[in-house]
């Protein structure tokens, strides 16, 4: 399925034993840069629901740091679950393509024009099963991180299956996420494949 947003994670074959249980405390800078950034972005979010309430489409510069904001978001979270080893870098280019040199690849098709008003008028309603479904993926997902940190311990590898559903959770966030902040019209998927 090829849904507006996307994430891709290039995850070594072997990774430190160590990393999915202490990595995310190496995160703690990303984490505060994120609390201002998601404070930022849900003023961005409130401005772009009046722009697009009353003109029917969204203004790129607005569209473009949302991008930023998931892209940044996004990164930290794959980074903190250990599901790689390389450090988030500070960036904070505005595009909804993926600038690349990053393990996680955040990438975004975001419609401008010809917005769905009633969509977006109502879609802190609408989105509700999509939320409930994302938090069963994410509760899962949890668990099996949970179980696949303890499987690095002491193999330093993500067992597949595991790793599957850690970052089934992530991209289900991700696509809730890119739904909420009115960078698509499209509802994301209500499935757990």
């Amino acid at each position: 399925m090829d849904y507006p947003a996307r994430l891709d994670v290039e995850m070594p074959a072997t990774i430190g034993r160590w990393r999915p249980l202490f990595q995310w405390i190496l995160a703690i800078p990303h984490f505060v840069v994120l609390y201002l950034l998601n404070i930022a972005g849900q003023v961005v979010g409130l401005i772009s629901w009046f722009a697009i309430l009353f003109t029917g489409r969204l203004p790129k510069g607005l569209a473009d740091f949302q991008c930023m904001v998931q892209r940044y978001s996004t990164r930290v979270s794959t980074y903190a679950a250990g599901m790689h080893a390389q450090y988030p870098p500070f960036d904070f280019t505005t595009t909804p393509a993926d600038p690349g040199g990053h393990a996680a690849a955040v990438a975004f098709t975001v419609p401008l024009e010809g917005r769905n008003r009633l969509t977006c008028a109502l879609r802190f309603i609408w989105m509700i099963p999509a939320a409930i479904v994302t938090c069963i993926i994410g509760l899962i997902a949890i668990v099996c991180w949970f179980v696949g940190a303890i499987a690095v311990l002491f193999t330093g590898a993500w067992p597949e299956g595991l790793r599957a559903w850690v970052l089934k959770g992530l991209r289900a966030s991700l696509r809730l996420s890119a739904y909420q902040w009115l960078l698509t019209d499209e509802y994301p998927p209500l499935s757990f494949s």
